[in-house]
């Protein structure tokens, strides 16, 4: 086991980590690109989209509480699964998890570049784009290598900032049209039957990141109650916001020249159609500061998990190192960051397109966070069982959540998406097989590694639970 130092403790309060969540999933993000995304899939259906995917992903919220009530530490949710399901079984879930925080910070790096391009455009200066990027990649490296509670205190300001912004235009846009109901989106005639299970996919993009708080527990304040809190009302607030905003932009595009799957920039086509055009401005430095703290989160939740897993000597115990001064992860922020700015330098020298990169990182990150809220599903009522705390209402729960996650899962494959699209499941397939490889060669290579990581795991698990170890007896 890697001896490290230990990160900052008790500095987060419930806001802080509520804040966190937040802007890893980005509401900003879902108004300002995938909105038409959506509505090219489910048309003027689309807000149902977001509110099924905010139930399905609800019920993986309880079955991740069964945990988070019960203990913490940082990597929480790469330790549950271990808790649940055994060390492989986390690990497979910690390594999908990076590959969901790097795609998401991918999106947040590229979401900036492009909207700083516009308001650099508005003003008649042009930057290269990876100049921007690596703005971008830099200024979060610091604020995530610097200070965890800066960070979070930044991206509430800058989410909250930019959600009241989109709220405003919203309201005026429904003024304009007398707060009259849309009656088109509830005609039960056009309900799209056929792709309304990729419309649950964009809206998994839209959504996930809403458990980023578990990966903070070393660095919560009361983490048992605050934890859990910022779970479920990250994912209330961020769906009741996705399922108002793309029903007021549906209403608010009705009849323009271009149908809405088609725009690049739909809340500054809502501001002109509602003849308040001195809103694009602060729309799209909102969209820009929105996405610098989308990459900033994925940092700072994405290092506690290579921190963990570096610290159990899964991953180069290096990354398990903790800043002296700042107790921060330096190290694990540092090799995330650097890999964020890798992306856009070779999708740039393969000829890809920034909002292609965008649309490619988002639809990748999906199939990332999948697997680990499938595998918590699973590990919640193990876990109960091996504690002595399950009841029918937690097997009931495990069901319906799995049931509901199948719709994304199958739905990401069939009907075939158009190329390169196709590809990516069996891309990330292939990285999962990387990393299960990985895995089982580490145990066979340290045989003696599993005790470690059990002790530790059950030392922070018994800080709360006295008592009662958590299921764990072999990889």
């Amino acid at each position: 086991m890697q001896t490290t130092n230990q990160l900052k403790s008790n500095c987060l309060s419930f806001t802080e980590l509520l804040a966190q969540a937040v802007a890893l999933i980005s509401p900003t993000m879902t108004a300002a690109l995938i909105i038409p995304v959506m509505y090219s899939n489910t048309g003027d259906w689309s807000w149902l989209s977001y509110a099924l995917g905010t139930v399905m992903l609800l019920f993986v919220a309880f079955n991740l509480n069964q945990f988070a009530r019960r203990s913490t530490g940082s990597g929480s949710m790469y330790a549950y699964i271990c808790r649940g399901l055994g060390l492989n079984a986390g690990a497979v879930g910690g390594w999908s998890l990076l590959w969901a925080y790097m795609g998401i910070t991918t999106a947040g790096v590229t979401g900036f570049t492009i909207f700083s391009g516009k308001l650099l455009a508005m003003a008649g200066i042009s930057a290269p784009p990876l100049l921007l990027s690596a703005v971008c990649v830099a200024t979060a490296w610091f604020l995530a290598w610097k200070n965890v509670q800066l960070s979070a205190i930044m991206m509430l300001v800058c989410e909250g900032a930019s959600m009241a912004l989109i709220g405003l235009l919203c309201f005026i846009v429904l003024f304009r049209h007398h707060f009259a109901i849309d009656s088109a989106q509830f005609a039960t005639s056009t309900f799209p039957a056929s792709s309304m299970g990729l419309g649950v996919v964009v809206a998994i993009f839209s959504l996930v990141g809403f458990e980023c708080a578990t990966a903070f527990g070393d660095e919560a304040k009361d983490p048992l109650k605050t934890i859990p809190r910022a779970v479920v009302m990250s994912l209330l607030i961020s769906g009741a916001f996705f399922v108002f905003v793309t029903y007021v932009m549906v209403l608010g595009t009705r009849g323009y020249s271009t149908s809405l799957d088609k725009l690049d920039a739909p809340l500054n086509v809502l501001a002109n159609l509602a003849h308040v055009g001195i809103l694009q401005v602060p729309l799209s430095l909102g969209a820009m500061i929105s996405f610098f703290a989308l990459a900033l989160s994925c940092l700072n939740a994405g290092s506690r998990i290579l921190y963990t897993m570096g610290r159990h000597g899964i991953l180069p115990p290096v990354t398990a190192t903790s800043h002296k001064t700042n107790e921060t992860p330096h190290v694990a922020v540092t090799v995330l960051a650097a890999i964020a700015f890798l992306i856009p330098i070779a999708a740039t020298a393969g000829g890809i397109a920034m909002l292609d990169l965008f649309n490619y990182a988002g639809t990748c990150a999906a199939f990332g966070f999948l697997v680990p809220y499938a595998l918590i599903t699973i590990a919640a009522p193990v876990y109960l069982k091996a504690i002595g705390q399950l009841q029918t209402k937690d097997v009931a729960v495990c069901i319906v959540a799995l049931m509901l996650l199948a719709i994304p899962t199958v739905g990401s494959v069939y009907p075939v998406p158009a190329a390169p699209v196709d590809s990516f499941p069996y891309l990330f397939l292939a990285y999962l097989a990387i990393g299960l490889v990985w895995i089982l060669a580490f145990h066979r290579r340290k045989p003696s590694a599993a005790a470690d990581i059990i002790s530790d795991l059950k030392s922070s698990h018994d800080r709360f639970v006295p008592g009662s170890g958590p299921a764990l007896n072999a990889p």
